[in-house]
């Protein structure tokens, strides 16, 4: 199709002409879908002939449509407005109804690239993933062309340069360096949807806490679970490891959390012992479900009690060091703990409503919280007097911040967004990435890859600058089949699990990432 026709494009193959044809082309075929409004608004111009008996056709034409959509004239001369106005209003519904088909086969289009530039969704093995842009941002690019093109007609050079930038991001994400995933270990044994994951770093374990009142330890390269803690008598909401000791730190629905010795034994424990009738009834049982797990029920220390929270806590984690602990609950408080004596030695009082996270760096005594009143703060106990910082950014809640190698703040929420924030500049984010559903307790990679768990079960990488990495592969025989609530990458050790997430279909995966080397 000639680009003087008045042509404009969007993302997928569309183009729509001056004539009121949209044209989509997929593996060299042509579908042509003629709009009558448009082409009634518009007019049959725009060809590569021009004369006098052209324009003369073109303005008898443009006069016709003129007196048809204001009607006969009144007795006075003048036309009836009422008519005039319920005929464009029709032949702008037609132009809606156009648009929404339009988007529809775009999006059936952006699928078919995804099927071309990757191995099948059903496949079982590692899944070769392209920086291809998401559907989302192509419509948005489609619906914003056709909004300023459409009462233009002097635009068709910068029409043109669409074409062509679109062209070249579609052909530049196939010449892109692919990331290669796959899905390596499944972990079983939860019997409700599992709130967070954690790895412990040097040592080939996860840890899981869980709405079935439980948390586990589990060995990566066996799937196996080590030990499973009961001491809580609420939902497990967060669960991480102390950095040097066997520890762990848990926060509960039950306003308390415990910190116990998470020792676990390597060795492989030997079946329970059946009746030859009871293996004959229990053969289509899972394997797990006949091996010993060591159960745990009394922690070494407990945080509650006066100057305690007074509701569920959703997130505790440990300062550097080991010796002080902090915990974020719905009571619309942190609480800053001494591990030793096991009081409360700060409340961190300021958020309007309850809070869904707390995290501390890994070397420096800072803390963010992050609630439902869309910001997050940055405490600093370096000084004697501490010091707050509130970041403001988000339109809905903060579900989770987290810090990065290089000192700066990750944060996600409910609006569907990720910030990068510099620790020293809280006026505005470094970089925001946008994406098509909220956001759950993200995690960043030691060399700086965010993995970032969604409500829509999907998984996808970005780099700190905002851009696109990958997307992990979810299909019906593998990924996770409802919302992924947690993610954590594992640092320091040598196994074929590098990425691990949990959801509330109660599963835990493990996944090997292979990500692209660094640029120089």
């Amino acid at each position: 199709m000639p680009l003087d026709s008045g042509v404009v494009s969007g993302s997928g193959g569309k183009q729509v002409t001056a004539t009121g044809c949209i044209c989509g082309a997929v593996g060299g075929t042509q579908t042509v879908v003629v709009n009558p409004a448009v082409s009634a608004i518009v007019g049959v111009g725009n060809t590569a002939a021009a004369g006098k008996q052209l324009s003369a056709k073109k303005s008898l034409k443009l006069s016709s449509l003129t007196d048809d959509m204001l009607g006969p004239p009144s007795a006075t001369g003048s036309h009836h407005e009422e008519p005039f106005r319920a005929r464009l209003h029709q032949l702008f519904s037609q132009i809606e109804k156009e648009f929404e088909l339009l988007h529809a086969e775009n999006l059936s289009l952006q699928e078919k690239l995804e099927a071309v530039a990757g191995t099948p969704r059903d496949s079982t093995g590692g899944d070769r993933l392209l920086p291809l842009q998401d559907s989302y941002e192509a419509d948005g690019v489609v619906n914003k062309s056709f909004k300023s093109k459409l009462g233009s007609t002097g635009n068709k050079v910068k029409a043109s340069h669409k074409i062509r930038a679109q062209t070249s991001r579609i052909v530049s994400s196939f010449k892109a360096q692919s990331v290669v995933s796959s899905l390596v270990r499944e972990f079983c044994g939860h019997k409700d949807g599992v709130w967070q994951v954690s790895s412990k770093t040097g040592q080939p374990i996860i840890g899981t806490a869980s709405a079935d009142h439980s948390a586990c330890i589990w060995g990566i390269d066996t799937g196996r679970c080590m030990l499973q803690y009961q001491g809580h008598s609420g939902s497990v909401n967060s669960i991480k490891f102390h950095q040097s000791r066997d520890l762990v730190l848990t926060g509960s629905g039950d306003a308390t959390a415990h910190i116990w010795q998470a020792v676990v034994n390597w060795e492989v424990p030997a079946r329970k012992g059946h009746s030859s009738e009871e293996e004959l009834d229990e053969e289509d049982e899972p394997y797990e479900e006949k091996e010993r797990i060591d159960v745990l029920r009394t922690p070494i220390c407990e945080f509650s009690g006066p100057g305690g929270h007074t509701s569920v806590i959703v997130a505790a984690d440990w300062l550097p060091g080991g010796d002080q602990l902090i915990t974020a609950s719905w009571d619309r408080t942190a609480i800053l703990w001494d591990v030793e004596t096991r009081e409360p030695l700060q409340p961190l009082c300021g958020h309007d409503h309850e809070l869904t996270h707390a995290s501390a760096h890994q070397s420096q005594r800072l803390v963010v919280t992050a609630s439902r009143d869309s910001t997050f703060r940055l405490w600093d106990f370096r000084d004697p007097i501490p010091a707050v910082s509130v970041f403001q950014g988000h339109t809905e809640s903060v579900t989770s911040t987290v810090f990065t190698r290089d000192d700066k703040v990750v944060s996600g929420s409910d609006d569907r967004s990720v910030k990068v924030w510099e620790l020293r500049n809280m006026r505005s984010a470094l970089t925001t990435i946008r994406t098509d559903s909220a956001v759950n307790r993200l995690a960043v990679s030691a060399g700086g890859v965010i993995a970032i768990p969604h409500d829509n079960r999907h998984i996808r990488l970005f780099d700190l600058n905002g851009q696109r990495i990958a997307r992990l592969p979810r299909t019906s025989r593998q990924g996770h089949r409802r919302m992924v609530s947690s993610v954590a990458w594992t640092e320091d050790i040598n196994s074929t699990c590098n990425l691990f997430s949990c959801g509330f279909d109660r599963r835990v995966l493990g996944w090997g990432v292979c990500l692209p080397p660094k640029e120089n």
